[in-house]
């Protein structure tokens, strides 16, 4: 039987305003709240509410059947109880259902692993602590930022407690080797790693909507279909990709909640086929494959690298004044300033430098698309403006 894992990411950063040089000592309001709290809204009443309502429908409808896992962000969770507490209860109710597994990552979406791995553990376990009192489990299921991973993430991981962890099937990590199989990174004892196919979830995430795409359109039974065509000895199909796919990106004309609607009866239609949460294809994976990746791969842009981040000398400069000020932040905190590294840690949503991205062709349509600014450099400009005026207050 091949378990068929689906996983949902569920974000929203802070986005900041558009902080100018003469706002520096002046104003630190830096955050958007108007834009935020409308984006927060718009994704809660197009996505958030009609998919947990879909999700929690399959399950019952499926008698449990129907599994799938969510990861939820601190700052999705923070804006949802600001702006759209009924989306958080309904995600709740969601959880309750024992069907969806939720899974643990950095609480801000940050990049902290590359920079300062303290505050990496930092954010991991106060965002672990979080989703166990919010909806009642601990996970056990690990992601970072971007399902960026290599070996020393795993090893982290594994640390914390993890028994599997995601990452993304990056086919210059794998070769010719399975993205279906479980696997274990090197150095690594006992925790599991359950790869993302790439192809599957973009057929989704990516190409639904795509009248050009010789597949269009795409139904659930010809989806279904081709999972069950999927080598059957393998273990598990990743099927990951943001949550708001549906409603947001994808919009509700274009069909994409009658597909996510019929998956299930298809899925179950397939003979091998079955819908498992991560942590149930992991102890399901008998045959678990060693795996080196010496260097981090990521689940975004053609690369599958840090360069949709760290690409450019505007991102790397933003990156390192960012974890620059963070003793100082740190000591100020122990003085009491105790707002303050939390506004430092929505700064350090991997966002900020994912807007100052400078690629072209289509991944620069993508960056383009999730950005709230008119080019990369007054992404840049509006960041560094921030940081000059939180560098200031800190030394003052």
């Amino acid at each position: 039987m091949t378990s068929v894992v689906l996983y949902f990411h569920v974000h929203q950063p802070y986005r900041l305003r558009r902080y100018s040089f003469f706002d520096i000592g002046a104003d630190d309001r830096w955050f958007d709240d108007v834009k935020n709290e409308a984006i927060a809204r718009r994704v809660a009443e197009r996505c958030y509410l009609p998919m947990n309502a879909l999700l929690t429908r399959l399950v019952q409808r499926t008698d449990g059947r129907f599994r799938c896992a969510l990861s939820i962000t601190g700052t999705a969770l923070d804006q949802m109880e600001r702006w759209a507490p009924a989306a958080l209860a309904s995600f709740k109710a969601l959880a309750a259902t024992g069907c969806v597994e939720l899974v643990s990552e950095t609480s801000h979406h940050s990049l902290a692993f590359l920079a300062d791995p303290a505050e990496f553990r930092a954010q991991v376990a106060s965002h672990t602590d979080r989703l166990e009192s919010l909806f009642g489990r601990r996970p056990t299921v690990f992601r970072n930022t971007e399902l960026v991973f290599d070996n020393e993430v795993a090893k982290a991981a594994e640390e914390m407690g993890f028994t599997a962890m995601l990452g993304e099937g990056a086919d210059h990590v794998l070769g010719l080797r399975s993205a279906h199989r479980v696997w274990r990174p090197s150095g690594c004892r006992k925790i599991r790693l359950l790869l993302r196919d790439y192809r599957f979830s973009d057929d989704v995430a990516f190409r639904f909507t795509d009248r050009g795409w010789r597949e269009w359109p795409l139904t659930p039974s010809k989806f279904a279909s081709w999972l069950a065509d999927a080598p059957g000895d393998d273990g598990q199909i990743g099927l990951f990709m943001d949550y708001e796919t549906a409603g947001e990106h994808q919009w509700a004309e274009t069909g994409i909640f009658e597909f996510m609607e019929g998956l299930p009866d298809a899925v179950a239609r397939s003979p091998g086929l079955a819908f498992a949460t991560p942590s149930e294809a992991a102890r399901a994976a008998v045959d678990v494959g060693r795996i080196d990746v010496p260097r981090p791969v990521s689940w975004a842009d053609a690369e599958r690298d840090l360069s949709a981040w760290l690409g450019n000398d505007m991102q790397r400069a933003a990156h390192e004044a960012l974890y620059a000020l963070l003793p100082d932040v740190r000591r100020e905190t122990a003085r009491g300033k105790t707002d303050w590294l939390e506004r430092w840690r929505r700064l350090s949503a991997s966002d900020h430098v994912y807007y100052m991205c400078t690629k072209f062709a289509q991944d620069g349509d993508v960056h383009r698309y999730f950005s709230p600014y008119d080019t990369p450099h007054d992404g840049f400009i509006a960041f560094m403006n921030v940081i000059d005026d939180f560098a200031r207050r800190v030394s003052r």
